[in-house]
């Protein structure tokens, strides 16, 4: 099975060429565009709610 993927694998580098790593210290760099500012728009709409358990719950808040 591993030899499968493995062949698989160097298929896929020598077609799309070896995969790209960036640094993992770097920080995330958020674009901010449309979808992204009606996503955070709607998620205003919520509140996080624990209950008595610790679990957490995403509530609309009301109007």
């Amino acid at each position: 099975m591993l030899n499968k993927f493995m062949h698989a694998a160097e298929h896929a580098a020598a077609v799309w060429g070896p995969a790209a790593h960036g640094d993992p210290d770097a920080p995330v760099v958020h674009k901010h565009d449309a979808f992204e500012d009606a996503s955070e728009e709607d998620l205003r709409g919520f509140e996080i709610v624990t209950d008595s358990e610790g679990h957490h719950y995403a509530v609309r808040k009301n109007p």
